[in-house]
C-alpha cells in the first residue's frame, strides 16, 4: 500500500528528548517499511526515517530556539501540503488529534486518525460529533471512555523495535522515574515511595513551562532536600537502556486517565519491572504479578516496589516482545487499513488464498501483513 503518515511537529520523529507521538509514529513507519509498503512521512526536516519524507518546517517546534513561532500556522502549512499530495496515497493516517478534519472531510474515506491524547476535555464531543465521518483509532480501551459514540474502528497498544533498548538482565538497586514533572505524573508518590523504602530513586523528567511552579515549590524541594533522590534531568533514547535496565522498577504512579504510557513497554523491553497506579491505560499494559503490579494505595506501591525484584526479568522481556513490538503494532495498524480500503465504493473484494485483498485502479494489493 501506499501509506501516508501524517505526525504532529511539536518534537522530531524521533524525539531528540521527551516525546510519545512522534516517537511512536517514527517506530510506526518504519516497521511498515520494512513489512513491504511504500511510506512517505510528514514531518520537520530533521526526522530520521526509512520512509520517503516531506520536509514541512526547518525543525521540530519545541526546541526550535526562535522565540516566536507558530504551531498552528505550521500544522496548517503541512496540512496542505498532505493535501495537495492526496492522490498519490491510498491512506492517509493522521496523528494529529482533530485539526484535519475541516480539510479532509471529503476525503475522510481514505483516512485514519489515531487520538493518542486525553479525551475527557470539554467541547471534544461536539467536536467528533461533528465530523463522525472519521474513523478513529484509539491507543487503548481506556482512553475512549470519554467518548463512547466516537466513530472507532479499533484500539493499537503502542509498539517499539525490539533491538531500540537493550535487556538487562539484573538490576542496580536502585527505583526509576522516567516521564514529566507534573501533577497528574504524581512524582511526590514516587519520591515517597522510594524514601519510605529507603531505596534510591534517580528521576529523568522533563519539566514544562506549564508545570515550572509545581516543579519549584511542589517537588524540588523533595528532591533537594532527600538524599536518596538523584535529579538526571530530561533523557532520550539513547540513555534509557541504562538508565530504565539498571532500576528494580520503574515507578509509574500516575493520577490521570493515561491514554498509554510508553515508558512502561519501554521498561519492560529492558526487563525492568513496572509498578503503576490502577488508572488509565496501566490495567491493559501490566501484567499483574508477571510484568509488574498494579496498586491503588502508596501502601501496597511500597509493599510491591520492595518485592520488585523477585519478578522474572526475562520473561518481562519476552512478554514485551510478544506484545509490544514495532512490527506487532504496525500489523495491527494494516488490518485497519485493510478494513478502510474495504469500505472504499470502488474497492473490489478478490480473495488470494487465506489472504484478504483489495482491488485499486485496477491493480491488486494484499492488505494483510508482509512477512
Amino acid at each position: 500500500m501506499k501509506i501516508a503518515q501524517v505526525t504532529p511537529l511539536y518534537e522530531a520523529v524521533p524525539p531528540r528528548l521527551y516525546g510519545g507521538t512522534e516517537r511512536v509514529v517514527a517506530h510506526l513507519t518504519d516497521a511498515l517499511v520494512e513489512l513491504g509498503h511504500e511510506v512517505t512521512l510528514f514531518a520537520s526536516a530533521e526526522a530520521e526515517t526509512r520512509a520517503r519524507l516531506i520536509p514541512v518546517r526547518d525543525q521540530a517546534i519545541r526546541l526550535d530556539p526562535e522565540p516566536l513561532k507558530s504551531d498552528l500556522a505550521a500544522h496548517m502549512t503541512m496540512l496542505a501540503q498532505v493535501l495537495d499530495r492526496a492522490d498519490d496515497f491510498d491512506v492517509i493516517h493522521f496523528h494529529t488529534d482533530m485539526v484535519h478534519f475541516p480539510f479532509f472531510r471529503d476525503l475522510a474515506d481514505k483516512t485514519v486518525t489515531t487520538l493518542h491524547g486525553r479525551l475527557d476535555l470539554k467541547d471534544l464531543p461536539e467536536v467528533y460529533a461533528q465530523w463522525s465521518e472519521f474513523g478513529l483509532v484509539s491507543i487503548s480501551d481506556d482512553q475512549r471512555r470519554p467518548l463512547p459514540q466516537a466513530n472507532w474502528k479499533a484500539t493499537v497498544h503502542h509498539g517499539m523495535p525490539g533491538d531500540l533498548y537493550r535487556f538487562s538482565p539484573k538490576s542496580e538497586g536502585y527505583l526509576a522515574f522516567l516521564g514529566r514533572i507534573s501533577p497528574e505524573k504524581r512524582p511526590d508518590r514516587a519520591i515517597e515511595i522510594a524514601t519510605r523504602l529507603g531505596k534510591p530513586l534517580k528521576m529523568a523528567a522533563k519539566v514544562d513551562a506549564a508545570d515550572k511552579a509545581y516543579w519549584e515549590t511542589a517537588i524540588r524541594p523533595l528532591v533537594e532536600g532527600n538524599p536518596l533522590i538523584e535529579f538526571v534531568g530530561e533523557i532520550g533514547d539513547a540513555q534509557k537502556s541504562a538508565f530504565l535496565g539498571g532500576a528494580e522498577a520503574l515507578l509509574f504512579p500516575i493520577d490521570w486517565p493515561e491514554p498509554f504510557g510508553l515508558v512502561m513497554i519501554e521498561a519492560m523491553a529492558c526487563g525492568t519491572p513496572v509498578v503503576a497506579f490502577r488508572c488509565g491505560s496501566t490495567p491493559e499494559i501490566i501484567e499483574d504479578g508477571a510484568t509488574g503490579f498494579l496498586v491503588e494505595t502508596m501502601d501496597q506501591a511500597v509493599a510491591v516496589a520492595g518485592q520488585a525484584q523477585a519478578l522474572d526479568r526475562e520473561a518481562i522481556r519476552a512478554r514485551f516482545d510478544l506484545r509490544f513490538s514495532a512490527t506487532a503494532m504496525a500489523r495491527r495498524y494494516l488490518d485497519v487499513y485493510g478494513d478502510l480500503l474495504a469500505r472504499r465504493p470502488y474497492a473490489a473484494h478478490v480473495l488470494d488464498g487465506a489472504r484478504p485483498m483489495v482491488r485499486i485502479a485496477g491493480e491488486d494489493r494484499s492488505f494483510a501483513a508482509i512477512g
